[in-house]
């Protein structure tokens, strides 16, 4: 076998892997598994995916590091308490949000926004170098590209909010990207469902990337962190009228 054919192969395993893992996962977090429908064992789990025991095991260890699995020899596996779960997990918070929608945990990771981004922002004016500023307007320039038609108006507008946590040159911010990716996916949809516009405000996004550029931390910490209250207004007020319960 050549080296591309096991290349090949072994993508091939861990994609397989990581769709049960996927599947296990959305199972777990809608309830499909519960007090009163036991996580199955590995033979039948292994019979209903069409998985060996090896890919199982893998998947089962994954979902056990996320907080979602126990198992111990010979006592089984069983579903972990919901306040168990480790929700700065990308993949459990995506789940919960777009399979089991809860506007309370989309409003409170909103607010955890609110005590990242701005910060982030500032820190980026401080410390972004030129590359990263690169980053920033060509997330921008994707977002007017979006207004147009030219491009997407989601993934524009996550692409700048990563830009900006990278152009801190701070590594743990940095390493937040997958998990704002992921309830941005969320947000930005319904935010901009709420003000009745399918595009986010390209005018008050350029304000941060302006300051960013600028090198003005405070400015872009304060136009940040208007970006992020409007968004959890909106999701306040929707869960105030009723527009979204859980």
């Amino acid at each position: 076998m050549s080296v591309n054919e096991r290349g090949l192969r072994a993508e091939s395993g861990r994609n397989f892997t990581y769709g049960i893992l996927q599947q296990l996962g959305v199972d777990i977090v809608t309830g499909t598994y519960g007090h009163s429908n036991p996580f199955p064992t590995e033979a039948e789990l292994c019979k209903r995916l069409g998985a060996s025991r090896s890919v199982l095991r893998e998947a089962v260890k994954m979902l056990t590091a996320k907080g979602l699995l126990k198992a111990r020899p010979r006592q089984g596996t069983w579903i972990e308490p919901e306040r168990n779960w480790n929700l700065l997990d990308p993949d459990v918070l995506r789940w919960l949000l777009e399979r089991k929608f809860s506007p309370a945990l989309l409003l409170e990771f909103t607010q955890v926004r609110l005590a990242i981004e701005p910060v982030a922002a500032s820190l980026a004016a401080r410390h972004a170098d030129e590359k990263a500023k690169a980053a920033i307007r060509a997330a921008m320039a994707r977002m007017q590209a979006a207004e147009l038609g030219d491009d997407d108006p989601l993934t524009s507008d996550i692409a700048f909010h990563v830009a900006v946590l990278e152009a801190t040159g701070n590594r743990f911010y940095a390493q937040l990207r997958d998990i704002i990716d992921a309830a941005l996916r969320t947000s930005i949809r319904l935010t901009n469902r709420r003000k009745g516009v399918r595009l986010a405000s390209v005018a008050d996004h350029q304000k941060v990337a302006d300051a960013i550029n600028a090198g003005n931390a405070e400015e872009a910490a304060t136009a940040m962190r208007h970006l992020i209250v409007e968004a959890m207004t909106l999701i306040e007020n929707a869960i105030a009228t009723g527009e979204l319960s859980d």
